[in-house]
């Protein structure tokens, strides 16, 4: 691996794509005082990180030359790998640790590149907005060789003050990703739907949202929850069996209805369980519709 040293003791890095995600990534790097290169496909980017101390590549095989670890962070796989695949050779004995979003398996052929040129490779997920990035609260995943995660540990940390490593398989941080993700996006068009519920009968969006607090606070216990009773196959639905809610989204559904709004998420959810109800779940708690969303195998 190639060891390089700067003026500060800090590793240099490289930040290749400098979309508003590198360019927070690559300002955390600035802010911690890492020496640091940032390149970009396109021109007309980097300026701001420039005035603030990092220096501009005119390729990126001079962006990666500059450092000993090597941040990418584009729009998807196909983007990283066409930017990546000419600079085998230059990456050979560093450390490449990228933070694109796609699917497990395409991590899986990332890394499978990245072994057979001899590239150290780390890839990640960054689980917060750009206004977050480096610090104390940001949440960036990690998986790969431990021993490089635990060298680098520090130099990462100025990107996320969490920078949690996940274990050995690279495909890790994007199962994690998109799982949360999962989480998230349903979430957030379940809330627009509660607003538009609400607005239908004259109720403004700011009046409802504290309430919506009170459902935000108890989640953190419903998932720690429902992770142990998925893990350990045991659906307890004494508290709230899902008969019991299924009722409360037919209400949903009839609201919804009647006031002209789509339904196509309450309906996804309903199907949902009813096939666990179906299947005998009825006297068991939500986590027990688990068993049926695999459709087929």
């Amino acid at each position: 691996m190639v060891v390089m040293t700067s003026h500060n003791n800090l590793v240099p890095v490289a930040v290749l794509g400098l979309g508003a995600m590198g360019r927070a990534l690559a300002g955390a790097f600035l802010d911690a005082g890492h020496p640091t290169t940032v390149w970009n496909r396109s021109g007309g980017k980097g300026e701001d990180l420039v005035a603030r101390g990092a220096v501009l590549a005119r390729t990126a095989e001079e962006a990666v030359r500059s450092a000993e670890l090597t941040v990418v962070c584009v729009v998807n796989y196909d983007a990283s790998q066409a930017i990546l695949e000419p600079l085998a050779d230059a990456l050979a004995d560093r450390v490449l640790v990228n933070l694109t979003s796609g699917a497990p398996e395409r991590v899986r052929t990332a890394a499978d590149w990245a072994e057979q040129h001899g590239i150290t490779y780390l890839d990640g997920a960054v689980m917060v907005p750009t206004p977050l990035v480096g610090g104390a609260q940001a949440l960036i995943l990690f998986a790969g060789a431990r021993p490089v995660f635990e060298k680098y540990e520090t130099t990462l940390k100025a990107l996320a003050g969490q920078a949690a490593f996940l274990g050995e398989d690279h495909a890790l941080a994007a199962v994690y990703d998109l799982s949360m993700l999962d989480l998230f996006y349903a979430s957030m068009s379940g809330l627009v739907h509660a607003f538009a519920l609400a607005r239908e009968d004259n109720v403004a969006a700011t009046a409802l949202a504290p309430y919506l607090n009170t459902i935000a606070a108890i989640l953190p216990d419903i998932a720690s929850g429902m992770a142990a009773a998925i893990d350990a196959g045991d659906y307890d639905g004494q508290e709230a069996n899902l008969s019991m809610m299924t009722a409360s989204v037919d209400h949903l559904l009839h609201m919804s209805r009647d006031r002209g709004l789509d339904t196509g998420q309450l309906e996804a959810i309903k199907a949902v369980a009813d096939r666990a109800i179906a299947k005998g779940h009825g006297a068991d708690d939500w986590s027990s519709t688990i068993e049926v969303l695999k459709l087929k195998g």
